[in-house]
C-alpha cells in the first residue's frame, strides 16, 4: 500500500496539515494580527481585512488576525474531528451491519425500511437541531472545555447516520450470506461467527475501507453545513451585548466555523471564505487519493487506465478475482 503513489500523495498531504497544525501551535503559540493599516511611505492605505500580501500569504480577517495562522490552529480539530466521526460510525455500524445481514435475515426488511426513512430527512437540519444545546454559547458562557464540546459533537455525529450504514453493511453480507461457497461452509458446519471472521469480512474488507473514506468526505460536507447555520465544531461564541455584540464566531478556528463566520465576506473579501473551503476540499482530494492508493494496492490485476479510476471500478474487479479464488478453493474442503 505504501509504494502506491496516490497513497503516499494523499497519506502525505494529511500528515502535513496535521503536522503542521500541531507545530504552528506549539512553536507560535497565538495568532498574529495586524490592528494597523500597511503604510508605504508614511501613508495608510489598507485595514482590516486586509488582502493576502507577502506579510499576510492568506489576508486576515475582518479583526485583523493572520487567515494563515487561524488555518493552521484549526487544521488539527477539523481532521482528527472528521476521522474520529468516521471512526465511531464505523465501528458501531460494522458490528451491527454484520449481525443484521447474518442473524436477522427475517427482519432486515422492515429494519432496512425503517432506516432508509432517514434518507428523507435532511441530515445538516437533524444534526443542527441535536447540536444546537451543546455548541451554542449560553449568556453565562460555556461550563465545559472545547475538546469536552468536541467529544459530544463526534458522538453525536456519529450516531446520525450509523443506522443507514448498518443497513448498508447488513445488506451486503446478505448478499454475500447466499453465495455458494458460504453455502458450502454452512454445510460442512461453519457457525455463523465464523462465516463473518472467515468469508464476509475478508470479502468486504475493501468496501468497508472505501465505505471509511465516504464518510469522512461526508462529515467534512455536514460541518460546513453546519456552520453556514453558526454552528461551529468546539463551539460558537456568542456576544449578548445588545448594542455592539459581534456575530458569531468559532472558537476553536477549525475550518468550516471559518467558512460559515465570514460567508458574508464572499463579494467583498472573497479570500476570507474561500481559502478554509480550499483547505477543507484538499482533505477531501486526500481522503480520495488514499482510497484510491489503498484499492490498487489489494488490486494489482486491474490494468492501469489513464487518470485516476474509479474506486467502484477496482471494487467489482477485486470481488471478481476474489470469488474465482474463493471457487477453486472449494474444491479442497479443508480451505474452508
Amino acid at each position: 500500500m505504501w509504494k502506491q503513489p496516490y497513497f503516499a500523495i494523499g497519506f502525505s498531504i494529511m500528515a502535513l496539515l496535521l503536522f503542521g497544525s500541531f507545530a504552528f501551535e506549539w512553536i507560535f503559540g497565538n495568532v498574529p494580527k495586524q490592528i494597523f493599516f500597511i503604510e508605504e511611505n508614511g501613508r495608510a492605505v489598507e485595514g482590516p481585512p486586509i488582502s493576502p500580501k507577502w506579510e499576510f500569504p492568506l489576508g486576515t480577517d475582518q479583526y485583523g488576525y493572520d487567515l494563515f495562522g487561524k488555518i493552521m490552529l484549526g487544521g488539527k480539530y477539523t481532521i482528527i474531528a472528521a476521522l474520529a466521526v468516521a471512526a465511531i460510525r464505523m465501528l458501531i455500524a460494522v458490528p451491527f451491519g454484520y449481525l443484521l445481514g447474518t442473524y436477522l435475515q427475517k427482519h432486515r426488511a422492515w429494519i432496512g425500511g425503517l432506516a432508509d426513512s432517514l434518507h428523507y430527512i435532511p441530515l445538516t437540519l437533524f444534526a443542527a437541531y441535536v447540536l444546537y444545546p451543546v455548541l451554542w454559547m449560553p449568556p453565562e458562557g460555556f461550563a465545559n472545555g472545547v475538546w469536552e464540546r468536541i467529544a459530544i459533537q463526534v458522538v453525536l455525529m456519529s450516531l446520525l447516520t450509523m443506522p443507514v450504514v448498518a443497513v448498508l453493511v447488513g445488506n451486503e453480507a446478505a448478499l454475500l450470506y447466499r453465495k455458494e461457497y458460504v453455502l458450502a461452509s454452512r454445510v460442512l458446519g461453519a457457525g455463523r461467527f465464523r462465516i463473518i471472521r472467515k468469508h464476509l469480512y475478508p470479502q468486504m474488507r475493501e468496501k468497508l475501507a472505501v465505505l471509511y473514506g465516504q464518510q469522512v468526505m461526508e462529515t467534512f460536507i455536514v460541518m460546513a453545513h453546519l456552520s453556514l447555520l453558526n454552528l461551529f465544531l468546539g463551539g460558537t461564541k456568542v456576544s449578548y451585548d445588545p448594542l455592539f455584540g459581534d456575530p458569531p464566531m468559532s472558537i476553536s478556528y477549525e475550518w468550516a466555523g471559518l467558512f460559515g463566520s465570514t460567508f458574508r465576506y464572499l463579494q467583498g473579501a472573497p479570500w476570507l471564505p474561500l481559502y478554509p473551503v480550499f483547505f477543507i476540499a484538499l482533505a477531501i482530494l486526500s481522503v480520495s487519493f488514499m482510497m484510491e492508493g489503498y484499492l490498487r494496492s489489494k488490486n494489482p490485476q486491474v490494468k492501469k487506465r489513464k487518470g485516476i479510476a474509479s474506486p467502484s471500478e477496482n471494487i467489482v474487479e477485486w470481488n471478481k478475482e476474489q470469488l474465482r479464488e474463493k471457487m477453486i478453493r472449494l474444491k479442497n474442503p479443508h480451505d474452508l
